[in-house]
């Protein structure tokens, strides 16, 4: 782990969610402030993870967006969420409609890169407990050179599909029990 990394576990720590959730609030992206989510898309730490975003994600471009991200809601009965740690917003995630499957986004601002994985249990725990999903899938860009994470938290490597013109890596999560009927 990386300095930077190292020191973003240890203020997720601090903010008491590394172990447990308490701090962390999903809300809907409507209820963000825009000017926070256009940040978050302008930084270019995060452009670097989303190949598909051209960094010009200006207030219209966002309400659109956003507009865009209710509607999975609207049409799917899931969606992506605002994540608020001690009422700080931290990044957005959650599900998307994707190729047909139930899919996994985890967008986060640099300084709460640290908490992912915190945030990623508490989504994941809502995908099959809460929304009874049987699996979730992932796609990665190229970029994410450490993508073995994947792997250590149960999803497997299934195959490059194309978005937009862009390759990604996509990867599946098995909810618990079709992992053991899988198994």
């Amino acid at each position: 782990m990386g300095k930077r990394e190292t020191e973003a576990s240890l203020r997720c720590m601090e903010l008491g969610i590394e172990r447990t959730t308490m701090g962390l609030n999903l809300v809907r992206l409507s209820e963000i402030e825009l000017t926070d989510i256009i940040v978050l898309h302008n930084d270019p730490r995060v452009l670097r993870h989303l190949p598909l975003a051209d960094g010009n994600f200006d207030e219209f471009e966002c309400a659109r967006w956003v507009e865009s991200k209710e509607t999975q809601w609207e049409v799917n009965g899931y969606g992506p969420w605002g994540f608020l740690i001690n009422g700080v917003f931290a990044g957005w995630g959650g599900f998307q409609l994707e190729m047909g499957d139930v899919d996994l986004a985890l967008v986060l601002s640099p300084e709460f890169w640290g908490c992912g994985r915190a945030i990623y249990r508490k989504i994941i725990e809502v995908a099959f407990k809460e929304m009874g999903f049987e699996s979730v899938t992932a796609l990665l860009p190229p970029s994410r050179v450490r993508a073995d994470g994947m792997l250590r938290l149960g999803f497997q490597a299934e195959d490059q599909v194309e978005v937009s013109g862009t390759i990604f890596y996509r990867y599946r999560l098995w909810a618990p029990e079709q992992r053991q009927r899988k198994g």
